[in-house]
């Protein structure tokens, strides 16, 4: 994934070019490895515009679903997708899916009311965590191109462990995911590549060296030391 030409010495005064992620992508692109690709970092490092500006890129909606989905309500995206270019793999299997937690709610109503051929599963009778599961069992089942966005804000520590079984298969199966989240869980599939992103940009890491288990295993140790400066 590149830029396009005439992004490259683009001003960079406006959002969300001023995200030194964003700026990072449109100066030098991101080599997306086949497997899975986890961009991990705090809430506004970036990590979700770069999962969305790719989906929409690839011919997904924002709001989610397949390349063939036309589901939107309030347009709230930037326009980086257009500033982007995709250079597929020869070959490639064509099929994907855009899975994001917050438009999940919207995105279920949208699936009732144009249902596939197949049998479906009635989402909104689901609890958040039920539905998204179903989702990965019916829509998640064949390789091809996959960007998730947080998807464990649906997620318990069991189902989460259920994702990352399924992205496994996904990948061992030739199929390619880019996945924003800010879980240590997921972050520790094998073979997974991690970007974390931030104040620097992006930059590689391994899961144990990521700011983000550092605290969840700090926090953990001695949940106290946090609790007592925020609750005194």
């Amino acid at each position: 994934m590149s830029p396009r030409d005439d992004e490259v010495a683009a001003d960079r005064s406006r959002w969300p070019d001023t995200i030194p992620a964003v700026a990072q992508l449109l100066e030098e692109g991101l080599a997306l490895d086949p497997g899975v690709t986890f961009l991990v970092g705090e809430n506004g490092s970036g990590k979700s515009t770069i999962v969305e500006a790719v989906a929409m890129a690839y011919g997904f909606s924002a709001e989610g679903g397949s390349a063939s989905a036309r589901h939107s309500t309030r347009p709230s995206e930037s326009d980086l997708s257009e500033r982007l270019r995709l250079q597929r793999g020869v070959g490639g299997p064509k099929w994907g899916y855009f899975l994001r937690a917050e438009t999940m709610h919207s995105f279920y109503t949208y699936l009732e009311e144009n249902p596939s051929d197949r049998p479906e599963p009635i989402f909104h009778e689901m609890s958040h965590g039920e539905s998204f599961l179903a989702i990965l069992d019916t829509r998640f089942d064949s390789p091809g191109f996959y960007c998730l966005d947080e998807p464990e804000a649906a997620l318990s520590f069991g189902s989460t462990l259920t994702l990352i079984a399924t992205l496994h298969r996904i990948a061992s199966d030739g199929g390619q995911v880019l996945c924003a989240t800010h879980s240590p869980i997921l972050a520790s599939l094998p073979g997974a590549k991690i970007i974390e992103v931030g104040e620097w940009g992006m930059r590689p890491s391994r899961w144990e060296d990521l700011e983000l288990v550092a605290q969840w295993r700090s926090y953990l140790a001695a949940p106290e030391r946090y609790l007592r400066h925020l609750l005194d």
